[in-house]
């Protein structure tokens, strides 16, 4: 049985997918640095702990495991950090991922999804991109995935790769049976850490920019659960496996919540107000970023389970309590 390479398995989004490709009998093998993700993120699926880069590691890893497909997700993903370190972002992201395909190329892996970004828009006007709205990132993160996406089209171009790049938009909650979860160390993430001041790991929750041209003034985002993105990846491979053509998708729901109404709905799920510091703009945060996610629909016929923020929430904040008795027990 040939095996499925996942790339940073063992960080939030990557352990989620091989949750579910163990759960229907996949042969899985993570490789991961461990430097953002967790051992014990990839359940029962094999780990070889190692840089996705290191050409001869991968190349070792195709051929021992007879990989007939990867999942790519290892990556650098925090927009502030591209701004001050950007050859960091174009070495890991980059770099790394370009010697990755030339290992696939020499292996013969054709078949590859690719975890993209909505960063390559930039600031689309209007506010909602469709896979056709023209790529302009704002930052070293949004760039180096679109040098990526580049890299891949033209291997598709050549008739080396078949490939389905998902256009993340923002991914929020966790494992409903509370099994993995987000755990990386100073995130950014608003529902994360809004959930993280609301069991007291934080003391105040800053909101960046209130004066937006939004109903409320703070900038709007498109969450997609967790659970909804890594079941749109297994749909990519199917379609894939199935002779499927190379396609580039967004991964959203097609509508989004301000930044307050997603911290009303932590007050509302856990109960107590939260201590909320409004700070001024970010730079390069756009007002709305919403997908148009109608062709993921279509291409792929995924359906959402989860779209209701308020159960995003509540999967979320067990998670945190989960990581606080954690780390009390460990005290």
């Amino acid at each position: 049985m040939k095996s499925i390479l996942v790339t940073g398995g063992a960080g939030y989004i990557g352990s989620h997918v091989v949750q579910q490709l163990t759960a229907r009998g996949e042969r899985v093998v993570v490789v991961d640095n461990l430097v953002s993700g967790f051992r014990e993120a990839v359940g029962s699926a094999g780990l070889v702990v190692g840089n996705v880069g290191d050409q001869a590691l991968m190349a070792r890893v195709l051929q021992e495991h007879q990989v007939d497909a990867v999942l790519h997700f290892a990556a650098h993903t925090v927009v502030p950090e591209s701004v001050r370190d950007p050859l960091k972002y174009y070495g890991n992201n980059t770099c790394n991922t370009r010697n990755l395909l030339a290992c696939c190329v020499d292996a013969g892996v054709r078949r590859i999804i690719f975890s993209s970004t909505a960063a390559v828009y930039g600031m689309p006007v209007g506010g909602i991109a469709d896979e056709q709205t023209p790529t302009q990132p704002i930052n070293p993160y949004g760039m180096s995935k679109l040098m990526s996406e580049t890299m891949l089209r033209d291997l598709g171009t050549a008739g080396a790769m078949d490939y389905v790049i998902l256009r993340y938009f923002n991914v929020a909650g966790c494992d409903p049976q509370g099994r993995i979860g987000q755990s990386t160390p100073n995130a950014t993430l608003l529902l994360k850490v809004a959930c993280e001041h609301a069991v007291g790991r934080r003391g105040q929750l800053f909101i960046f920019g209130t004066d937006y041209d939004t109903p409320d003034g703070t900038g709007i985002r498109d969450y997609i659960h967790v659970v909804d993105l890594a079941t749109a990846h297994l749909r990519a491979l199917d379609h894939l496996r199935n002779q499927g053509e190379s396609l580039t998708l967004n991964c959203g729901y097609g509508h989004g919540y301000s930044v307050r109404e997603v911290i009303d709905a932590v007050q509302r799920v856990c109960g107590h107000a939260l201590n909320v510091v409004e700070q001024p703009r970010r730079a390069g945060d756009p007002p709305m970023l919403i997908a148009r996610a109608d062709e993921l629909r279509q291409r792929l016929g995924w359906e959402p389970a989860h779209d209701d923020l308020d159960f995003t929430v509540r999967t979320a904040l067990a998670w945190e309590r989960h990581l606080l008795a954690q780390a009390m027990d460990q005290h």
